[in-house]
């Protein structure tokens, strides 16, 4: 028998990712993979969405922009007229706050721009967002009651590739075998 809720350990934090249920509804956030850049029970949480890409290129949103060929992800549903980062590169984006080791996001976005002017950093280095997902205080906390969220560790290499185009389905995966029965079931079960 199929288990469609397994069993999910691991709570919700930064450097975290969640991982949408199967059933859930939501047209936004159906069948997502969220990286938690904060979480807090007193001031809420929020994260980017890493596998809904726009069909635009960065020079479309920030002219003066060197030329670069990643995709640019809908962040979120939240201040979808701004433009985010996460990247790779603390080292140099000293200003940035860290989500986990070797993982930030933000920083000076002139200094962003010089660096890649220079040749300092590279594209697979940065990820960016229009927008980003966002909850109130306890609201996140709520929703893993309703088991609208499965959480999972988050690897560097998983949260930086933007051209996994089966993110849901491979980051259910590698949860074990419950949570691989679940990456399997189709989107509408009425047309099984």
């Amino acid at each position: 028998m199929i288990n469609f809720f397994p069993s999910n350990t691991i709570a919700p934090d930064k450097g975290h990712l969640l991982i949408s249920e199967p059933f859930l509804s939501d047209p936004y956030f159906k069948r997502t993979v969220i990286l938690l850049c904060e979480h807090s029970n007193e001031d809420g949480t929020f994260g980017f969405v890493l596998n809904k890409y726009l069909d635009v290129k960065l020079s479309d949103l920030v002219p003066d922009f060197p030329e670069i060929t990643t995709r640019i992800a809908t962040g979120g549903p939240v201040e979808q007229n701004s433009l985010y980062f996460i990247h790779t590169r603390p080292d140099l984006m000293l200003d940035s706050k860290v989500i986990s080791e070797n993982l930030c996001v933000g920083g000076d976005f002139e200094s962003l721009k010089n660096y890649f002017l220079n040749g300092l950093i590279d594209e697979s280095e940065v990820r960016f967002f229009v927008g980003y997902s966002g909850w109130s205080a306890g609201q996140l906390d709520q929703e893993m009651k309703e088991k609208a969220w499965i959480v999972a560790q988050a690897t560097v290499e998983r949260v930086m590739n933007c051209h996994e185009d089966h993110l849901w389905e491979s980051t259910l995966k590698t949860l074990g075998k419950d949570f691989a029965i679940l990456a399997n079931f189709p989107e509408d079960p009425n047309l099984n």
